[in-house]
């Protein structure tokens, strides 16, 4: 199994890259933070998984090894593929996915792209003990029970609204927008997000 790639990035999709290593091209599905995190040209280092089927061997890789964990967990739960998990990291992020797991609101994992109540019911069953002590750093996060915008402040807010809006997911401008420290207004930080966007299409 491959556990990690490091090598550059070649080309960047919304949701996969290809990565030289050593001129070899490694066609890698990425989640949309992990999506935010790379930029053409730069050696990376991804957490992967290889999914093995009759007819493909297909590669998921992520940034972060707290994401490539929560995507081990998605797919350990009954009925919850590759595609699926990837497609709930895609739309929400690692923070509201524990607290939706630990606070049972399955309404927030029916966000992610065909997840029903019932799949959303059997993460929650299945991932709540496992999720017990996950994510230590992000406790205080919890004093309302679950985080359900994107950012922490009003004009961060603004800005998440208006990119869901024009169809980007929280999970892909969320660590963009935590990198614009220096914009003044949302209109700044929406300019900003959507210049990042751009360059890595």
């Amino acid at each position: 199994m491959i556990g990690f790639l490091r090598g550059k990035v070649a080309r960047l999709s919304l949701d996969f890259c290809f990565l030289d290593v050593a001129g070899v091209g490694y066609r890698v599905f990425i989640s949309g933070a992990t999506h935010g995190r790379l930029h053409m040209g730069e050696e990376v280092t991804l957490f992967t998984h290889l999914a093995v089927r009759e007819d493909a061997m297909t590669l998921y890789g992520f940034f972060s090894e707290e994401e490539y964990e929560l995507f081990q967990m998605l797919i350990s739960v009954t009925g919850i593929g590759p595609k699926a998990a990837l497609g709930i990291l895609s739309n929400i992020t690692p923070e509201n996915l524990c607290l939706a797991v630990r606070n049972k609101k399955a309404d927030i994992l029916t966000k992610a792209p065909g997840i029903g109540k019932k799949s959303a019911e059997r993460i929650i069953l299945e991932l709540k003990d496992k999720m017990k002590g996950f994510m230590t750093e992000h406790e205080a996060i919890v004093e309302e029970g679950l985080l359900e915008e994107p950012v922490e402040d009003t004009m961060l807010a603004e800005a998440g609204a208006a990119l869901l809006s024009l169809g980007y997911t929280q999970a892909e401008f969320t660590p963009i927008l935590r990198r614009a420290k220096d914009c003044k207004d949302a209109e700044a930080l929406i300019r900003f997000a959507l210049k990042e966007f751009a360059q890595h299409r």
